[in-house]
């Protein structure tokens, strides 16, 4: 059986509409139930796509977002005022707009030295998210994107068995391929710990990563992630009319 949903859209902004539509409806969910909703965010163009959709939706469903509690995927090691730091981009596309309280924004202090943001770093999303298996925390939900090399999060490839193994929900990567060397991340076990991870693909230079991270045997840091869950959603404007894609799941 596959282990993966691959949704395809003719446009990028087809894909963040639809995907801001699935995500204000968890939200509205476990508002109902009374539930916290704990999402980690990630970086990257689509991201920000995706962040003004759910703003520009939510001005007509007005989902209250008082029980989500923001986290991280992945962070540059830079101050919160750097152009490059993820939660800046969070905080001007997708905080102010929804006037979402710093009691539920749980950043990655990228300005700090990276082992003492990461200690800071587990024990907050530990004091807030139930933990499950392996005494991980169990977020509801991970949005990731993925580069042009399949990467998610700040996991490369060829990353070795201290990042691969890693069984903490953080981890330091050192060397980064792409500048600022230095980031944090959550690390391939808390991923896979997640109720739902949802992997927003755009861009056709990503086009032969997504294929080679939907194979069985693929060697993408995608391709990891896929093979430790049961279930993953992937939005992709690389399948579909455009032609694309032929491959559509794991077997």
């Amino acid at each position: 059986m596959a282990n993966y949903e691959l949704i395809s859209f003719a446009s990028p902004d087809e894909l963040a509409r639809t995907a801001a539509a699935a995500w204000l409806d968890e939200i509205e969910v476990a508002s109902r139930l009374g539930k916290k909703h704990c999402v980690a965010l990630s970086g990257g163009r689509i991201t920000q796509k995706f962040f003004a959709a759910v703003v520009k939706q939510n001005q007509t469903r007005k989902i209250s977002f008082a029980r989500v509690h923001f986290f991280w995927a992945d962070e540059r090691c830079v101050p919160p005022t750097d152009d490059e730091s993820n939660y800046k981009m969070a905080d001007e596309l997708l905080f102010a707009p929804l006037k979402i309280s710093g009691a539920q924004i749980h950043r990655l202090r990228g300005e700090l030295p990276s082992a003492a943001a990461v200690k800071i770093a587990e024990a907050e999303i530990r004091n807030f998210v139930p933990a499950g298996e392996a005494n991980l925390p169990v977020l509801d939900l991970v949005l990731l994107g993925m580069g042009e090399d399949g990467h998610v999060a700040s996991l490369f490839p060829n990353a070795g068995s201290e990042t691969l193994n890693c069984p903490a929900p953080f981890l330091v990567v050192e060397n980064s391929p792409k500048p600022p060397p230095r980031r944090i991340s959550l690390s391939y076990a808390a991923i896979a710990a997640a109720g739902q991870v949802w992997v927003l693909v755009s861009g056709t230079v990503k086009e032969s990563a997504l294929k080679e991270s939907l194979k069985t045997a693929g060697t993408t840091p995608l391709a990891r992630v896929l093979r430790l869950r049961p279930a993953t959603k992937i939005f992709s404007d690389l399948v579909g009319d455009r032609g694309g894609l032929e491959v559509k799941s794991i077997d």
